[in-house]
Order: structure tokens, then C-alpha cells, then sequence
């Protein structure tokens, strides 16, 4: 018989962790481990085919996070059963798995074409939902509507790339939408029931230390059921790059101390209730324009920031409401 632990802490979200972690979340709502099986079905974005604009997001290369086995050119259900087999190697565990449409803009085409790519994937055994990541500006009523009644049936998330609560910076970045529209869009969607995500970059161009920080309460008061932070990282190819070798003056990048101090103090002010699925970003090193962080990998950094956490004993939202503004 196992000890019982004594005095032990519970957090606002039911466990002992100091922060409302993604993998917890799935396992109190499954009992057990959720694996997402990344997806690139094909899309494109109105910022990269001429109907916001060209050449799309500064930053964005999307084969640095894409997995080895997405190809836009294999089927959505080939995609899933070599994501599986991946996943297996690694996660023993998990005996189920949501289909993340990640590559683009994923509600970026037809509803038919959306009818079809979705319900392919719903349809591969142990598939119980699906991940949607998308801009807010490639949603509508009709698509939301659709998105719906699948969400009656499975676990159903559209996730937003937001990236910065700053229309100066998203304009910088050429995100090609306003801040209003992810409001607009998260809204939207949150008032059908249907799962929203968010996916912020942390330690953009242009923005004071102070500004990022103030996010936090910005984004406290979103509709939003699950977000991901990621540290900017110089992505080879990208116009950024083309930026950063021109004017390096214009960047910080964080180094691993200044981003685990400055992300704790970040965290401390975001609401408990949301769901923390990413501290930071991963793109292999080939594609980083510098050093990064080494070989650091997002489950040492996992452990790094909680350490931390315990070690000034603080948690997700101590500080959440009580920060003048």
C-alpha cells in the first residue's frame, strides 16, 4: 500500500502541479493520456495567396515545427496512421488520439472540403476529436455551425494563432488581422460551446518587457478553454531572419534564465482557469537562425519551470486580479 501524502496542495484546478497543465486536464477528463497526430492536409492563408497579402507572416516557416511524417501530399488518414506508429515509440501509453490540422489555416477552404478532410479523420479508429488551428479571420457562422454539432459527438478545439494582443505588432509581423478580429473570432466561437485555443509569441519585436508581461491580463480575459506561448526564435528562410541580420538592434532574444524568470512572473498573473498546454516552442536546430537554447527539450524545460515554481513558491494566477493596472 502506497503512503499517503500529507499536507499536500491543491490548486485551483484539482492536482498538486503548480499550473493548469494540458496533460492533466485530458487525463481528468479521460482517465487516461490524449496524444495529438499533427496533420497537413494542404491549406493555404489569405496572407499568403494575395487575399490579405503575400509572402505570409514575417516568422513563419511552417517545416520547422511540421513532424517528419506530415506531407500535404499523403492522405489525412496515411498522415494519422504514421503519426500513430510515431507517437507509440515515444507515448506507450496512449491509446487515444486527436487529429491536429496544424500546418496554415485549417477552416481556410470550402465547408465541403472541410466536411471531408474532418470527417476522414474522425472516422480512423481511437480518433475521438480534433484540434483546429486557424486564424481568426478564416472562420465564419457557417463553418462555426458546422464545427458544432461534430463537437456534440467529440472533443473539439479550434485553435486561434493570435500571437500578440498588439495591432502594432501585427502589423510588424504582417499577421494581416487586428486583434479585434481574434476577439471577435474566440468570442464567436466560444458562444456555440465549441473549444477555444489561442498560441501567443512571446518576446516579438517592438514590444517592451512590460508590454509582454501586460498580456497576461489581456489575455486572462479572453474566452479561452486552452493557449500555447512560445519564445521567438529566428527562423532560417523566413523574412524575420532578413530582418534580424539587418537591424539585430531591433531584437532580444531571451535567453533560457531571462525567459524561466520572466515566464514565472507571466504565469503568476494568467488566469487559473486557463489551460497551459506550452511553455515555449521546439524547432530543430538546423532551422534556428543562432544558438537557441541547446539541447534543451520542452519536457526538461516542463520540469525546469516547475522547479522554479516551488522553489520561490509560486503558481499559475497567485497574482491573477490583484495587479494594479
Amino acid at each position: 500500500m502506497l503512503p499517503v501524502k500529507e499536507n499536500i496542495k491543491l490548486y485551483p484546478w484539482g492536482n498538486e502541479r503548480r499550473f493548469n497543465a494540458y496533460s492533466n486536464y485530458f487525463r481528468s477528463r479521460y482517465g487516461a493520456r490524449i496524444q495529438k497526430v499533427s496533420i497537413d492536409a494542404g491549406f493555404t492563408c489569405p496572407n499568403r495567396d494575395g487575399t490579405k497579402g503575400t509572402g505570409g507572416c514575417t516568422y513563419c516557416n511552417n517545416d520547422a515545427f511540421n513532424p517528419s511524417y506530415c506531407l500535404s501530399e499523403k492522405s489525412v488518414t496515411r498522415q494519422i496512421e504514421e503519426g500513430i506508429d510515431f507517437h507509440k515509440r515515444r507515448y506507450k501509453e496512449a491509446t487515444s488520439y486527436l487529429a491536429y490540422f496544424q500546418a496554415y489555416s485549417n477552416t481556410y477552404a470550402s465547408l465541403q472540403k472541410l466536411k471531408e478532410l474532418y470527417e476522414e479523420a474522425l472516422s480512423f479508429p481511437g480518433v475521438i476529436g480534433l484540434v483546429i488551428g486557424t486564424r481568426p479571420d478564416s472562420i465564419d457562422q457557417e463553418k462555426l455551425t458546422y464545427i458544432k454539432s461534430l463537437s456534440e459527438k467529440y472533443y473539439i478545439s479550434i485553435e486561434y494563432g493570435i500571437e500578440s494582443c498588439y495591432d502594432k505588432t501585427l502589423k510588424r509581423i504582417n499577421r494581416g488581422h487586428t486583434f479585434a478580429d481574434a476577439v471577435d473570432a474566440l468570442e464567436k466561437t466560444s458562444e456555440l460551446g465549441i473549444n477555444t485555443g489561442a498560441h501567443f509569441i512571446l518576446g516579438l519585436p517592438g514590444e517592451s518587457r512590460d508590454e509582454m508581461l501586460a498580456q497576461a491580463e489581456i489575455i486572462s480575459a479572453l474566452p479561452l478553454k486552452t493557449v500555447k506561448f512560445h519564445q521567438l526564435q529566428i527562423i532560417k528562410g523566413t523574412l524575420m531572419e532578413k530582418e534580424f541580420l539587418a537591424n539585430p538592434g531591433d531584437f532580444h532574444l531571451f535567453s533560457w534564465d531571462e525567459y524561466l524568470e520572466f515566464f514565472v512572473r507571466f504565469l503568476e498573473r494568467l488566469s487559473p482557469s486557463i489551460v497551459v498546454e506550452r511553455f515555449t516552442g521546439e524547432a530543430p536546430p538546423r532551422f534556428l537562425a543562432g544558438d537557441g537554447w541547446g539541447k534543451k527539450r520542452t519536457d526538461q524545460i516542463v520540469s525546469l519551470i516547475e522547479k522554479r515554481l516551488e522553489e520561490i513558491d509560486t503558481w499559475q494566477g497567485r497574482l491573477f486580479g490583484k495587479i494594479s493596472p
